[in-house]
């Protein structure tokens, strides 16, 4: 007859073993996609605004490029200056036929905000700053790890999980706080999770592998968001990725600035 001190003292069956190391391989795998996720809406923010606030200052920029080489060109009757001021033009020239193909769609970089709206039912409301703020941050990272549809065992509560970890990212990247205060006193009043069953071993070794090609798709997700250009830009200013939106609009507006001065005084020698 065994003791309660003996079997306390006895190693872990096998099964046991591995669902353990199943438990620490789905944790660590949420803590990943967790990471991911937050960088990626720091990347995509950052994108969004970087249009929203410098692109007009862009399209200055290049249709002053286009007036001063045309106004060059004008002056020189140069072919050299002619075929640059032509090249400059061309460049600010929009592609003909696309917004009437588009319909106001969709442009270079996929559809507007407005169109996605329509088409998911959600309202427009960019992001205000590139990171949400700490508070959202922690928000967040608390509901993913409590929501994760990795830790579902059956294909509704998946289900519904993805459903709602859908709407947690959709707050996160917009910086909600309020809305993602709601979605945790939802999450906190919903069903209670199940009990995890025990596992057979051929079944503890097929969600491992399952976690192991996940975590390599994500490594390739995280690895093409690091080598974007938006992602260059942010290792810039890693502290602070708004005040690098605020630093790169004074310097267009400095070179605005310039390019105004120089076409002027092309005019003015006609």
């Amino acid at each position: 007859m065994t003791t309660p001190e003996a079997e306390q003292s006895q190693p872990p069956r096998p099964e046991e073993r591995l669902e353990r190391a199943v438990r620490a391989a789905e944790q660590a795998l949420i803590e990943f996609e967790i990471a991911v996720e937050t960088f990626r809406v720091e990347v995509e923010n950052f994108s969004r605004l970087h249009e929203q606030r410098l692109g007009p200052m862009y399209a200055r920029l290049e249709e002053l490029e286009a007036r001063i080489a045309e106004a060059r060109a004008a002056r020189t009757g140069d072919p050299e200056d002619v075929r640059r001021a032509e090249e400059a033009r061309a460049r600010v020239m929009p592609i003909p036929g696309v917004e009437e193909l588009l319909h106001g769609w969709m442009d270079g970089h996929g559809l507007f905000p407005e169109a996605a709206a329509m088409l998911t039912e959600q309202e427009v409301r960019p992001p205000q700053r590139v990171r949400p703020s700490e508070e959202a941050r922690k928000l967040y990272r608390e509901l993913a790890r409590k929501a994760h549809p990795d830790l579902a065992q059956e294909e509704p509560e998946r289900a519904r999980r993805e459903e709602f970890l859908t709407r947690v990212n959709a707050a996160y990247a917009r910086g909600d706080e309020t809305l993602l205060r709601e979605l945790a006193e939802e999450w906190a009043a919903g069903p209670a999770l199940a009990e995890r069953l025990p596992s057979r071993s051929e079944e503890l070794y097929a969600r491992l592998e399952w976690l192991a090609e996940r975590k390599e798709l994500l490594a390739l997700v995280a690895r093409e968001l690091e080598d974007s250009a938006i992602a260059s830009m942010l290792r810039l200013a890693p502290d602070d990725p708004d005040a690098l939106l605020e630093e790169i609009a004074e310097k267009l507006r400095k070179d605005v600035a310039e390019r105004e001065a120089e076409l002027a005084e092309l005019l003015a020698q006609e």
